[in-house]
């Protein structure tokens, strides 16, 4: 695993120095055909990462949100977000991160959540979350009308259904926007919950380490473990009452 961190934490470093020299500087803004946004600096990071593992292990699968997928030759994928929140980048909030996963037979095993501008990084590998070095746990909460739970956007439930309705009534503060940022903020104790839908695997595999690494439970909304083939409705919690409160709320 040593060998893997060594190069996840140099493709953390490398997407930071990009995303620092764009960051509330002009550029343009581009609508993919999702009319999601994409810049200059979601391309020029995700690019840079990806020649640095097809140099330093040619053998990996690369699944990137910008430029597809490389398939795996060894069972081993990276699954790179380049900027998780592009519209908080593009307005200068600085809640966005980069999300670099290693899955291992489609389930992630390591997962880095980093924070260029405020240089927060939180790493999850060997069943422990580091933020910054130091090992982070999240917070006892049981009791789910004193939960703090967190989401991005009501626009991603329209599938779904405005569920998040029945969240906000029971819980004690529902508190919109954060994208991969909320992860860290739950792994660090800072949060009670988090619960999201229409992920892609670039959004969500990096979370399941951390989560898991500081002692949380992160699975779909049926309650199974999260894999690249996960169908990106997720539910992260500190507790397991919590997380089991949410289920039931989310069904």
């Amino acid at each position: 695993m040593q060998e893997f961190l060594t190069l996840a934490n140099g493709l953390a470093d490398l997407s930071g120095e990009i995303a620092r020299k764009y960051f509330r500087q002009p550029f343009e803004v581009i609508s993919k055909a999702d009319e999601s946004p994409v810049t200059v600096a979601d391309r020029s990071i995700e690019e840079a990462i990806r020649a640095a593992i097809e140099k330093a292990r040619p053998e990996d699968g690369i699944f990137g949100e910008e430029f597809g997928v490389k398939e795996s030759r060894n069972g081993l994928t990276w699954v790179i977000d380049p900027i998780d929140g592009t519209k908080s980048f593009v307005i200068g909030r600085p809640t966005f991160g980069t999300l670099i996963a290693l899955c291992k037979n489609d389930v992630p095993v390591l997962g880095i959540i980093d924070q260029p501008i405020s240089k927060e990084r939180w790493i999850g590998a060997d069943g422990k979350t580091t933020l910054n070095g130091k090992i982070v746990k999240v917070r006892p909460c049981s009791d789910f009308k004193s939960a703090c739970v967190a989401s991005t956007t009501p626009a991603m439930f329209s599938k779904t259904g405005p569920v998040y309705e029945k969240i906000e009534k029971q819980a004690k503060m529902l508190a919109w926007g954060g994208d991969c940022y909320m992860y860290g903020l739950l792994a660090s104790g800072n949060m009670d919950a988090c619960f999201e839908a229409s992920l892609s695997p670039y959004d969500f595999c990096a979370l399941v380490p951390v989560v898991e690494g500081a002692g949380g439970i992160i699975t779909d909304w049926a309650g199974k473990k999260l894999t690249i083939k996960s169908d990106g409705r997720v539910v992260a919690a500190g507790d397991k009452k919590i997380h089991a409160a949410m289920l039931e709320l989310l069904r």
